[in-house]
């Protein structure tokens, strides 16, 4: 693992392998070793450049002002730190939502996008009265203890016949979590629609959702950024929920990777 600072923030990120780069973005409440799974798979044949965002894992907690296309910023910043050129892109939840922004403000970056159990946004994927309840909610649970805020989530992160190891596994990353940073990934992500961004994308692009996904559900979620995105591909993961990449890691690493190589 490495540190760079972005934007007057410590940035704590890791890069293995070697080829065309392939850069993981993590969801809320999540960091880099979230993908323990698809590093060591992917960096096979990729570059691969996992960070922890602004808030979360080793990184530093940004200000409260810091928004959606600050994180964009801070991430261009590394990529520019690190001399990546136009990489795949894939984010998970949150950092799909992250994926889709920083196509907004940098198109010529990326030279494909795969967003897993991703949202335009809260305020493009959900009802208003949605978006404030899971706002509201999210702030309160910022403030518990890191075992009680993973008992809330664990619940809706997974199908119901994940195992206890993989339960485990998420729950000790959910109880690194950094209050301030969450609140602020919170508010970021309650202000952002970014449905205006899916009709422009013109790269390729992978939509990955868990069939049992309650977060972001397949016949809403998913189906509307299929719809709004030019010529992207939609793959469903049987009996999964919102972590595909943790709960199945071998179908979803097969999924994207199939569709890497389709480049």
């Amino acid at each position: 693992m490495s540190t760079a600072i972005i934007n007057g923030l410590r940035i704590s990120y890791t890069v293995e392998g070697a080829g065309k780069p392939l850069v993981l973005l993590h969801g809320g409440l999540g960091n880099k070793t979230s993908w323990s799974n698809q590093i060591p798979y992917f960096s096979k044949d990729y570059t691969v450049v996992a960070w922890d965002a602004p808030g979360c894992g080793l990184s530093s907690d940004p200000p409260e002002n810091f928004r959606l296309s600050d994180y964009a910023d801070c991430l261009a910043g590394l990529l520019h730190q690190l001399d990546i050129e136009n990489p795949n892109m894939l984010g998970l939840s949150f950092g799909g939502g992250l994926a889709l922004e920083f196509y907004a403000h940098y198109p010529q970056i990326p030279s494909s996008l795969i967003l897993a159990s991703t949202y335009a946004g809260w305020r493009g994927s959900l009802s208003t009265k949605e978006v404030e309840r899971i706002l509201q909610a999210g702030m309160k649970q910022s403030q518990m203890a890191p075992e009680q805020i993973a008992q809330e989530w664990l619940p809706t992160l997974f199908s119901e016949s994940v195992t206890d190891e993989i339960v485990q596994k998420m729950k000790l990353i959910i109880m690194d979590f950094h209050p301030a940073g969450m609140r602020t990934m919170l508010r970021s992500f309650a202000e952002s629609d970014l449905h205006s961004v899916l009709p422009n994308i013109l790269v390729p692009t992978l939509l990955v959702y868990g069939e049992k996904d309650t977060r972001s559900p397949v016949d809403t979620v998913a189906m509307e950024l299929h719809k709004q995105i030019p010529k992207s591909v939609l793959s469903v993961l049987p009996d999964v929920g919102h972590l595909g990449n943790m709960e199945t890691p071998e179908n979803f690493n097969n999924v994207v990777g199939k569709f890497l190589k389709s480049l």
